[in-house]
């Protein structure tokens, strides 16, 4: 695949919904800033000025409406490269069925389930559930998985050990605990290295809400953490997600963008521009010509 162009920045984890399309069960008052609408022209702005040329649309909820909805956006905004959709893996014959249409979307790119707002931690590990998996590492369809701490870490490691040629890209650097020093978060740290030991894993680096970080040691804990993934798995299994409008829950769009950028001052070019858009192109198998498209 053509490598994108030098400085081309992928947000590789961003989300539309829409209430009045569906049930977001997740979402309710208590989410206030973002129990509404939000669409994507809301963000293009903040995307134009941090440089930000393109994104990768992930979903937000268990059902089709919300797959379709993410589509709809796409054709109306060039912006988007890539759909990471929802099927029913718990059901794999209409698990299939779903894929066989999602297939003919050339944006397609992935498939997320909300694992962690399942009330057994345990779901994805389910019989049927492994059947859906099958489907997806049969199709080459990268899952994201999304982890909620060390006991998350470690089911997703007992799901790349089951399916070896299945892409699943770790959401959110595995939730690493930010408020402890990165010395003393050796249960992630462990859980993260037997993950990194499965080649057909990848790191999203996103989701590290530092909040007002008065004194800095937020960032300065965020840095380490990077680093320690960076040390696992390299920046060709890295990729940058700004994970809105869930950050506008904690701070402004761009945070962990800054991160990358200014806190690891010493990755080469190529390195950096791995982690800001070539590993997200590849793992997601994103058409280059649309990406050409998104940042002309």
């Amino acid at each position: 695949m053509t490598r994108p162009p030098t400085n081309t920045i992928v947000d590789a984890h961003l989300h539309v919904w829409d209430p009045a399309r569906g049930v977001y069960p997740w979402l309710g008052p208590a989410l206030a800033p973002v129990n509404r609408t939000m669409a994507l022209p809301e963000v293009l702005p903040e995307l134009g000025s941090h440089g930000v040329g393109a994104v990768v649309l992930v979903q937000s909820a268990d059902s089709d409406f919300d797959t379709d909805l993410m589509f709809e956006t796409a054709r109306s905004h060039r912006q988007v490269v890539g759909v990471v959709g929802w099927v029913p893996l718990d059901q794999p014959v209409a698990a299939a069925e779903r894929l066989a249409r999602l297939r003919d979307e050339p944006l397609f790119a992935g498939v997320r389930n909300l694992i962690h707002e399942q009330p057994d931690p345990q779901w994805i590990l389910r019989r049927d559930v492994d059947a859906g998996l099958d489907l997806l590492e049969q199709d080459g369809v990268p899952f994201d998985f999304v982890a909620a701490g060390p006991l998350a870490l470690a089911t997703a490691a007992e799901v790349a050990r089951r399916h070896p040629g299945l892409r699943l890209i770790l959401d959110h650097l595995g939730a690493p605990p930010l408020d402890t020093e990165p010395g003393q978060a050796q249960p992630w740290l462990r859980s993260l290295a037997v993950l990194a030991g499965h080649p057909q894993v990848y790191v999203k680096i996103s989701g590290l809400y530092l909040r007002s970080d008065s004194d800095g040691n937020g960032m300065r804990r965020a840095r380490a953490y990077i680093g320690e993934a960076l040390e696992l798995f390299g920046p060709r299994r890295m990729m940058y997600g700004g994970d809105w409008p869930i950050c506008l829950l904690h701070e402004p769009y761009g945070r962990t963008l800054d991160i990358i950028r200014h806190g690891l001052p010493d990755l080469a070019d190529a390195d950096r521009d791995h982690i800001l858009a070539g590993t997200a192109t590849r793992a997601y198998r994103i058409d280059p010509q649309r990406l050409a498209s998104a940042t002309a």
